[in-house]
């Protein structure tokens, strides 16, 4: 077995192929950037190698740098990770004629199956269906609007390299297609260095669902299971889930046989991810295969007990598979929703900054169900502008998906993140959506379900009065505090009362608390009865309480007058105050926000790419005005209604802070 293994990445992956490495007593290796001097990779492995600035291109993705780390510290193996090289054939090849061992398939194997364009054209000749397209290359957006028509809208556009999501647009005309074929070029050329551009048919009401691969280098294949992805925004998975519910035995058995046909048609070894798109009647069709680790690989661990790291460890020390297809069983079931630093509130737009506050719930049981957390960053750590904005993979196994998904229910909650925007909120949401809880969802969830984009929650009577007792219990331990507090200034006790008004989402209640030694009995102005118990003290910024016997877990914030609560998605102002003061209340004028509805404000930290309009001209609703890059993706903001252009205070190539005035209206 190899002594010590280089981590040819970053994050979270990093994070999780050392902890394997560790587990089979073998030395690790981390490369970092300028950027990433402090990150846990670096902390977490055994030795660290600088290998150049911030950017990606200047860094982690340069052969000769990671060459160079691997001669320093004389790694005899070099794990990927996913992204960045690890379906680059060219470093591959690198690594062979030194003698290192590649953590992955052969570099035929790479060069067959990770380029889309020619992985299509194989999987075709070995009879596998696939779904329309154009396989060629494509010269110019010109080029890419004829072919668009002839297989007909709507289209999707990829790069042949592509991977996470980046260089992928969806046409449903001529202008949609010129212009994504140009921001997925340009996309592709910036994360991969290969700008290549293939088209295929836009299946509607597709499902995406995955086989995960292992093969080894004795002609030994097996597949483990599927992987739900269907749960996506921008073409990247958001939610995933093992198994599907959607798969009956019968389609899961064919599909894993013919990605465990395919691979070996092009002597694959090592871990791999065969991608499918499955209609509404099980039919499904080959979409591309990732050579590589894939980000929601711990469902599949979760639910087979199979250390996939460890497995492409092994197979790349040239060991034989130690399990068979008949030892490969489904467990349970496991879901993983991807934290990542963006705001759901402004349409997903990436979010930079200091993790002030990164409390992630306790690994391990949880429950009836199980909670694992992967994990690259730290309290105090950066999210750089640089790279990827995932934070984390949060996954929970239960053994039936209802367990699993209350599970990640109680998770989400306990998870505390602040300083930067994150979409908890939303896979929150999500959680308690009726098409996620059915299994009833498709590619297109996020787009049917949130058309105008994330708004928030707006909890139910039922959640908001549970929310609301929880606090006015709360709110009366902080008030017998600060009564104690008093008494020792002014030599006596303010009395605490029983009768509270609490607002929040639009409602008042009208309450009087009973207390006693286990907890209070908070009884509503229609006689209903809440029952509340908790150890919650002033400070406290996570809230567990039992309501009613149910787990209530709130983050709590403070604001004047009560609390800043966000549980099962909602993010509420909760405001606890006496009869008086809440009648007092009710008659402050509310304060307006100023008026930004003639400006064009940056929606994220990022780089203008370029202006489409000038000043003087006229505007139509849907027009382009400018495009912003941040996180290696291209984000075109556009009108949102007619108007003439005033006034522009940016040009292309300035770094823009969140809300900075790019152009005014008149």
């Amino acid at each position: 077995m190899f002594d010590k293994i280089l981590i040819a990445n970053r994050g979270e992956i990093a994070c999780r192929v050392i902890k394997t490495a560790r587990k089979m007593g073998i030395k690790t290796v981390a490369i970092y950037s300028d950027a990433d001097k402090n990150a846990l990779h670096v902390e977490m492995a055994d030795e660290a190698v600088h290998i150049g600035p911030p950017p990606a291109n200047q860094s982690y993705i340069v052969i000769d740098k990671v060459m160079d780390a691997i001669k320093q510290t004389g790694a005899q193996a070099v794990h990927p990770g996913y992204g960045f090289l690890s379906e680059n054939p060219k470093f591959a090849q690198a690594l062979e004629a030194a003698g290192v061992a590649f953590v992955g398939p052969p570099v035929k194997a790479i060069e067959a199956m990770g380029d889309k364009i020619t992985s299509k054209k194989i999987a075709q000749e070995a009879g596998v269906s696939t779904v329309p397209g154009y396989m060629g290359l494509i010269e110019d957006a010109e080029e890419a609007v004829k072919i668009s028509n002839q297989i007909g809208y709507p289209v999707m556009i990829k790069a042949s390299a592509g991977g996470g999501g980046k260089g992928m647009r969806i046409a449903w005309n001529d202008t949609e297609a010129r212009e994504g074929f140009q921001s997925s070029k340009n996309e592709a050329a910036n994360s991969f260095g290969d700008d290549r551009i293939f088209i295929e048919k836009f299946v509607t009401q597709p499902r995406h669902i995955e086989i995960q691969v292992l093969c080894d280098a004795h002609g030994n294949g097996i597949y483990l299971n599927e992987r739900e992805c269907s749960i996506q925004r921008r073409n990247q998975k958001v939610v995933e889930e093992a198994p599907s519910p959607f798969l009956d035995e019968a389609t899961r058995k064919a599909m894993g046989d013919q990605s465990v046909a395919l691979a070996k048609a092009v002597g694959y070894t090592s871990a791999g991810t065969v991608e499918f798109i499955v209609d509404g009647d099980r039919n499904f069709y080959f979409l591309e295969m990732n050579t590589r680790l894939q980000v929601e690989h711990p469902v599949t661990e979760l639910i087979t007990g199979v250390d996939l790291v460890e497995q492409m460890v092994r197979v790349a020390n040239g060991e034989p598979l130690s399990i068979t297809q008949d030892d490969v069983k489904i467990n349970g079931w496991a879901i993983e929703n991807r934290l990542y630093a963006e705001d759901p509130y402004r349409g997903f737009l990436p979010s930079i900054g200091r993790l002030t506050r990164y409390r992630p719930p306790a690994e391990g049981p949880l429950g009836d169900g199980i909670v694992r957390n992967d994990t690259g960053v730290f309290e105090g750590g950066e999210i750089s502008m640089y790279y990827d904005p995932m934070i984390a993979k949060l996954c929970t196994w239960g053994p039936d998906r209802a367990t699993a998904i209350e599970t990640m229910r109680n998770a989400l909650d306990s998870f505390e993140v602040e300083g930067i925007g994150h979409n908890l909120p939303f896979v929150a949401a999500v959680m308690d959506h009726p098409k996620f809880i059915s299994g009833e969802m498709t590619t297109a969830f996020i787009e049917e379900e949130y058309p105008e984009g994330f708004e928030g929650v707006t909890l139910g009577d039922v959640a908001l009065r549970n929310i609301a007792a929880a606090c006015a219990a709360m709110n009366r331990v902080a008030e017998i505090r600060r009564a104690r507090i008093s008494g020792t200034l002014d030599n006596h006790e303010r009395h605490v009362g029983e009768e509270w008004n609490v607002a929040l989402q639009g409602h008042d209640f009208n309450v009087t608390i009973a207390a006693d030694h286990d907890g209070s009995t908070v009884r509503f102005a229609d006689g209903n009865e809440i029952r509340v118990s908790g150890d919650w003290t002033p400070g406290d910024q996570l809230a567990r309480m039992t309501v009613n016997g149910d787990p209530l877990v709130m983050k709590v914030g403070k604001v004047s007058g009560g609390f800043r609560i966000r549980s099962r998605g909602a993010e509420l102002k909760v405001h606890v105050r006496t009869p008086r003061q809440a009648e007092l209340a009710r008659k402050m004028p509310e304060k307006v926000p100023p008026d930004t509805s003639k400006m064009l404000l940056c929606p994220m930290p990022g780089l203008i790419v370029k202006i489409d309009v000038e000043e003087g001209d006229e505007v139509q609703e849907g027009q382009a005005l400018c495009t912003v890059e941040a996180m290696k993706m291209e984000n075109i903001l556009r009108a949102e209604r007619k108007g003439i252009v005033s006034k522009i205070n940016a040009t292309a190539g300035d770094s823009l802070a969140v809300d900075d005035v790019i152009m005014e209206f008149e």
